[in-house]
């Protein structure tokens, strides 16, 4: 494996390890736009630079996570033993993606299902 392919690997890893420090929001405060999980109230920059850099780490895995869930649903819905299986262009209209994407996440998440993400 090439080094940066090993170090990018090494990262992922550590993101999903690490927990994800994302707090939800009531409705009302959710509701007004000037709101962003109490950051604007935050006066000293380190301590906003901080809880935004652990936001944005906590977006960034929970985004990777979901990626790889929505590949692995993609899987399970074309697989072939399935009596009610979707074709790619069915999956792709279901998640708002082109064809082509969602046959890169069907094999993805066909990888995933078999254990083989982090070889790439």
């Amino acid at each position: 494996m090439a080094e940066p392919e090993r170090a990018r690997t090494e990262q992922r890893t550590e993101q999903r390890m690490r927990p994800a420090p994302l707090l939800f929001e009531p409705a009302e405060a959710s509701a007004d736009p000037e709101h962003f999980f109490d950051l604007e109230s935050i006066e000293d920059p380190r301590e906003l630079l901080d809880r935004a850099t652990e936001l944005t780490h906590a977006f960034r895995a929970a985004t990777d996570r979901s990626v790889e869930f929505q590949a692995i649903a993609a899987a399970q819905l074309a697989d072939p033993r399935r009596f009610d299986r979707l074709t790619p262009a069915l999956i792709a209209e279901r998640a708002e993606w082109t064809e082509d994407y969602a046959k890169k996440m069907v094999e993805f998440g066909r990888d995933l299902m078999r254990g083989g993400a982090d070889k790439q």
